[in-house]
């Protein structure tokens, strides 16, 4: 299971060039990625997202830079032809108008225009391959952080659905007396009213009532496909894929499955324990929407 929320950072030496990549991510319901590249690799921002799906990631908010520095910065090319074009037409203007000959190194080194950086020819194929390998160990660390921060969000989950399977299994065992309790009542209450009223006693017609209130508060469809839904959130959480918009569909089942039982229920336990799984359903579905 991957967090959304992640962070990773290297730095990565190719040739005479060393780069520094950071990798940060927030929640997104899909994947949004934007990617700060250096000049050789700028026309490749669109293949960033296809090398982070290679890895795994498909949602999320992702922010990558790239950072380059040359160690051949600093010695910038004297442009030979340019040099020497620029140099005739000072000859031209000293001789033409008669000027002082104070042509030196360092006046002409002030006309940045002389000097370039060389530039390597693109090769998109190899480009694409270095650029991989310079957002290798950024994205290594950052999946790593993502994975821990997950693990942590499992494990959490997890324990909120022990405590919800342990009220499910409250709720089943209180379930059982709310329509034998109701008999009872119901019986005593309409014996007194017939006495009271001189009238006969019949048992059929309890029993009729308290199938029609028994059809009405019946709960067991629901614990049973709460009880199916809490299975299947459990299986997924296990996979190793992104689990996160499944989670957040099985979440949803639950909750009807449970908003249904609290109409249904005319007993305080039962409520009081509805109100406290619907408490932690809705604690998970805030940190579902963490995982990828």
């Amino acid at each position: 299971m991957l967090s959304m929320t992640g962070y990773g950072k290297s730095n990565t030496v190719l040739g005479t060039t060393a780069y520094t990549v950071e990798i940060r991510s927030v929640n997104n319901r899909f994947l949004d990625c934007s990617a700060r590249l250096p000049g050789r690799f700028a026309y490749l921002e669109e293949s960033v997202r296809n090398i982070l799906q290679k890895y795994g990631i498909t949602r999320g908010k992702i922010s990558i830079s790239v950072r380059a520095a040359s160690a051949e910065s600093g010695i910038p090319k004297l442009d030979i032809a340019a040099a020497q074009a620029y140099l005739n037409e000072l000859y031209v203007l000293r001789d033409r108008f008669g000027l002082p000959d104070d042509i030196s190194v360092m006046r002409v080194a002030e006309n940045d225009h002389l000097f370039m950086q060389p530039e390597e020819l693109s090769d998109p194929e190899k480009d694409l391959s270095d650029l991989q390998e310079v957002l290798k160990p950024a994205l290594e660390q950052y999946l790593k952080s993502a994975s821990a921060e997950g693990s942590r969000l499992k494990t959490d989950i997890l324990n909120k659905l022990d405590r919800i399977e342990a009220s499910v299994a409250s709720i089943q065992a209180v379930s059982g007396k709310v329509i034998s309790d109701y008999r009872d009542r119901f019986e005593a209450r309409l014996r007194t009213l017939l006495a009271d009223n001189s009238l006969s006693f019949d048992d059929s017609r309890i029993l009729t009532e308290c199938a029609i209130f028994a059809d009405k508060v019946a709960i067991d469809e629901e614990l049973v496909r709460l009880g199916s839904h809490i299975s299947a959130f459990r299986e997924t959480v296990d996979r190793e894929d992104s689990v996160g918009k499944i989670l957040d569909f099985t979440l949803q089942e639950m909750n009807r499955e449970i908003n249904t039982i609290g109409s249904k229920c005319i007993n305080a336990d039962i409520a009081k324990i509805v109100i406290s799984v619907k408490n932690e359903l809705e604690k998970i579905r805030e940190q579902i929407q963490n995982i990828a």
